[in-house]
């Protein structure tokens, strides 16, 4: 628990405003703060999250969090997996392996509780400097072209701050978004799903299990996931039918679980939600000075693990171009974060559309394709790949075009490829800014990072580079281009003598 912050003088404007201190509005506060951006953060609770939630974190996400200082932290206390298998009834149809390529720093996935996490980018705002306001509730917007005029329930009295550009982080139930009347579109799907975190000494590995139709949850479906701190997560599918108060009723969650586990198993009940299928999005994520971030922007189901890790990378498009911005950049910047991260959203709604088909069919068709793929996925390798029970979280590549050299590892648009380099890792060579990774050995460029390595080292095979190659990144660590050799006149193209005098760290 955090103390409530008491009420600020009436009127004192702000750069940047977040507006909920939950995992994505905390990450993106942490970010700008590192790029030395004054941030308040408002937030209507004391606590971090309760339950398990955004509990797996993929390794693009940690990747993320590893330049804001709390990957090794995370990777320390989360559980490391990698193996998923996927059951028919009672029989396992096939299993999974996403151990990414030997020699990175951090795995496909660790499992780790969204509290945890919450309570590390608290710690570190903090350090940061950012002025974490708790216990302090949005009553009111009022969006002009100049930014906006917030108004807060404090709690001691209220008052009002005017943001120059205020970040909507406050979740599903967003009431930014619902103050400014900005509709959803998409799909809601007519289903219920149980979460039950359970504490147990399980002898089960530390792998991700579903079921279509087990035997314990006959007609649903079942995932099992381990945490730290002996927390098993549980999600039962319970169809629309089921009446949301008697199963969020702890006698009704036991008899579920002791269900799945055995009549002999000993647990505790740690936390229950009940949740529902969304796959939509705003239409748009920027409205003048007001920017939708993470949950308040989009919703996906949580099967596939794209809702945390899409939010945070969310955060990770917005912060650098933010902090230009407000630096002198033009503000047209911050309209390629909402072409971005539309992309990334309908991807993410694309491939969570798909599995909730998949996983809940609603027709005869769609159930007899479904049990066809099923039946068929432990003798054939093709059916396999039908097989949906959550395609697993991937970065977003981004639609980035323009001059470069055609290379096999990379593309412009890819994030970068972590690498061990000289006893420690490339991405932390990169820093926060524009950054170039030469191949050989090239002069040096004002306002760039530069990290030169060996033509014939492990980098080079990663990226697919020729000798005297050269990759350009922007400080989200997105490649921007690819040469085949050091051209200043090309790379300046690329960057723009203006975008390195105001961008670049």
């Amino acid at each position: 628990m955090y103390a409530p912050a008491p009420a600020a003088p009436d009127g004192q404007r702000h750069p940047a405003v977040v507006v909920g201190g939950g995992l994505v509005g905390l990450t993106l506060a942490l970010d700008l703060a590192q790029r030395r951006v004054p941030v308040v953060v408002l937030d209507d609770d004391t606590a971090v999250s309760t339950g398990s939630r955004a509990i797996c974190v993929a390794q693009r996400t940690l990747e993320i969090f590893d330049r804001l200082g709390l990957g090794s932290r995370m990777l320390a206390k989360g559980i490391t997996w990698s193996t998923g298998r996927v059951f028919a009834r009672d029989q396992e149809i096939f299993r999974f392996d996403l151990a990414p390529e030997a020699n990175t720093q951090f795995p496909a996935f660790i499992n780790l509780q969204q509290y945890y996490v919450e309570a590390y980018l608290v710690e570190a705002c903090l350090e940061a400097g950012v002025d974490i306001r708790w216990g302090q509730r949005v009553t009111a917007i009022d969006s002009q072209p100049g930014g906006a005029t917030v108004t807060i329930a404090a709690q001691d009295r209220p008052y009002s701050l005017h943001a120059d550009w205020l970040l909507a982080c406050d979740g599903a139930r967003s009431f930014v978004r619902g103050s400014m009347g900005l509709p959803f579109v998409g799909r809601v799907f007519r289903d219920r799903f149980l979460i039950a975190d359970v504490r147990m000494q399980a002898p089960f590995p530390t792998e991700r299990w579903f079921w279509f139709d087990p035997p314990f949850n006959p007609g649903q479906s079942a995932l099992l996931h381990r945490q730290p701190d002996d927390i098993w997560r549980i999600d039962l599918q319970l169809g629309w039918d089921a009446d949301p108060e008697t199963e969020r009723d702890p006698a009704r969650v036991r008899e579920r679980v002791q269900a799945m586990l055995g009549p002999d198993a000993q647990f505790e009940l740690e936390w229950v939600s009940l949740y529902t299928f969304r796959c939509r999005r705003l239409e748009r994520f920027v409205h003048d000075r007001v920017v939708f971030v993470g949950d308040s922007a989009h919703q996906v189901s949580p099967f596939g693990a794209r809702g945390g890790n899409g939010g945070v990378q969310d955060a990770d498009n917005l912060a650098w171009k933010l902090a230009a911005v407000l630096a002198g950049a033009p503000p047209s910047l911050i309209e390629t974060y909402d072409a971005e991260r539309i992309r990334a959203a309908d991807e993410n709604i694309l491939h969570s559309t798909r599995a909730t088909d998949f996983i809940t069919p609603k027709t005869p068709a769609a159930r007899a394709y479904r049990d066809a793929v099923l039946a068929l996925a432990p003798a054939h390798p093709f059916a396999r790949a039908m097989v949906n029970s959550g395609r697993l979280s991937r970065p977003c590549r981004l639609a980035l075009n323009g001059d470069s050299d055609v290379w096999p590892g990379v593309r412009p648009g890819d994030p970068a490829i972590d690498t061990p380099v000289d006893g420690g890792w490339l991405l932390p060579l990169l820093g926060h800014g524009y950054a170039m990774l030469v191949f050989g050995d090239v002069p040096d460029v004002p306002g760039l990072i530069i990290v030169r390595l060996p033509a014939d080292g492990v980098a080079a095979r990663r990226y697919g580079a020729p000798p005297g190659g050269v990759v350009l990144f922007r400080p989200d660590q997105h490649v921007i281009a690819t040469f085949d050799r050091f051209d200043a006149a090309r790379i300046g193209a690329v960057l723009g003598h203006a975008t390195l005098t105001r961008l670049a760290a």
